[in-house]
């Protein structure tokens, strides 16, 4: 007889279903509240127990304490940090991953998971200019990406350098993401910072702080971004690329936000230097419309990743056995993980079902929103813009202002469940941010936001 525990309750499964459908169905989907609601003290107590909880009871106490303590990402409302609106049809198959107990760790146990992930690696690399054999893998997220890539920047670059323990250095600039720096920690590389113009990484600002440091020969590769996190902003990336393979140095693009926008009819162009890129990640839980969490990581020859990140052990031997590299293309190769779900089907299910051209016009209508949101700034008597829209982030200023007054303006949208907004600081002022992302986040909405700061 099975064990209890791997017994199918139908009649809770229904439970299951409905409310699977309630929240699918929910148009938009609600805010919800956050930590703007407290968690009653005692909701939780004595759930775990000895002998068990009914289920019913369980997802009571979700459905009615806990999801509402929870900011819905997937709102329209939700313009704080970056969003995630996942389609439909990703949701949808995101439960299939999860009833059929999908590995993707190896082609031996997960060939059919592999093909259909790499298929959409394949379009995200073509998207990006990539040669023909560029590949990788499906990661967590933007930060266990940048530490992957860098972990075979750095052994690349100490073995061009001829020690496995040389000092090695990689240049970035100050708006890099906290996740570059963090990585380049762990792996005791010393970031190499370079002023930018404007903040923008440039390939003139690489240069100069080449010519001017004593031991450049100790700067083996550059991170670059594509679409900054606090800003949108875009780096050289064609000039920072260029100089990378003139001079033999690992070129990593990290476009967890902004590479989605590869595929914008209006700003494609600033992204045509990724064709140059090494190693590059986008997070198709961003701005590609797929459920969390989900980071396509690409290298240009994936055999050099797969030398460095591969994990040896005896159990592990059989992955690698036939030595067909086209043929063994295990996942587990390519980052600083082993066992991984399959994160990469929903973004590949939903690519398919909803074809190229809906992806477009989703992330056109996020640059296309915050461009309208700044020329309505601009023309405030009261707002300011404090840069021009990146992509589809606007930072703004409400004259009169202190830091304090933003974050309560913040609060009461949440509170008024209008929306979910977020100060952030620019040069080292504290200001208001609208990060777009959503394609049903409306004009009206953004006027509501927008007129509410006259109060």
């Amino acid at each position: 007889m099975a064990h209890p525990m791997f017994h199918y309750d139908e009649k809770f499964g229904e439970v299951i279903f409905d409310y699977c459908r309630e929240r699918l169905s929910l148009d938009p989907v609600p805010l919800d509240f956050g930590s703007a609601v407290d968690v009653a003290d005692g909701v939780l107590r004595g759930l775990i127990s000895e002998a068990g909880t009914p289920a019913e009871e369980v997802l009571d106490v979700f459905r009615t304490h806990l999801a509402p303590a929870v900011v819905s990402i997937d709102s329209p409302g939700f313009l704080a940090f970056i969003p995630n609106a996942p389609t439909k049809n990703s949701l949808l198959f995101d439960m299939v991953v999860a009833c059929s107990g999908l590995n993707g760790t190896s082609w031996l146990e997960s060939s059919g998971v592999v093909v259909a992930e790499n298929q959409a690696l394949d379009f995200l690399a073509g998207a990006a200019g990539l040669p023909e054999g560029s590949g990788g893998a499906f990661v967590s997220g933007g930060s266990l990406g940048n530490l992957s890539a860098l972990t075979v920047a750095r052994d690349v670059g100490r073995a061009r350098l001829g020690s496995a323990t040389a000092r090695v250095r990689v240049a970035i600039s100050e708006d890099a993401h906290s996740s570059i720096g963090k990585a380049l920690h762990i792996l005791d590389v010393e970031p190499f910072p370079v002023p930018t113009d404007d903040h923008r990484f440039t390939r003139g600002a690489l240069e100069e702080a080449l010519a001017a440091d004593p031991h450049p020969e100790t700067v083996v590769g550059v991170a670059a971004t594509a679409g900054t996190t606090n800003a949108g902003i875009v780096d050289d990336l064609e000039g920072l690329g260029a100089y990378c393979r003139d001079h033999d140095l690992w070129f990593h693009v990290d476009g967890a936000y902004g590479g989605a926008a590869m595929l914008s009819r209006s700003h494609g162009h600033l992204f045509e230097g990724l064709r140059h890129a090494d190693s590059f990640i986008v997070d198709p839980h961003k701005w590609l419309f797929a459920p969390l969490d989900c980071c396509a990581l690409l290298y240009r020859n994936p055999t050099v990743a797969r030398t460095v990140l591969a994990q040896q052990a005896g159990y592990l031997d059989v992955l690698h056995e036939t030595g067909d590299e086209d043929y063994d293309w295990n996942p587990s190769d390519f980052g600083i993980h082993l066992s991984r779900r399959a994160r990469g089907l929903p973004f590949w299910f939903s690519l398919c079902t909803n074809g190229v051209e809906a992806y477009r016009s989703a992330i056109q209508r996020g640059i296309d929103l915050a461009a309208w949101t700044a020329e309505r700034i601009e023309s405030s008597d009261h707002l300011e813009l404090v840069r021009p829209a990146g992509l589809s982030v606007v930072l703004f200023r409400r004259r009169g202002w202190d830091g304090a007054r933003y974050t309560t303006w913040g609060q009461e949208l949440l509170k008024r469940q209008i929306a979910f907004v977020t100060p952030t600081k620019w040069e080292g002022e504290t200001v208001a941010r609208l990060a777009f992302l959503h394609p049903d986040t409306t004009e009206e909405l953004v006027t509501e936001i927008l007129d509410s700061t006259r109060d």
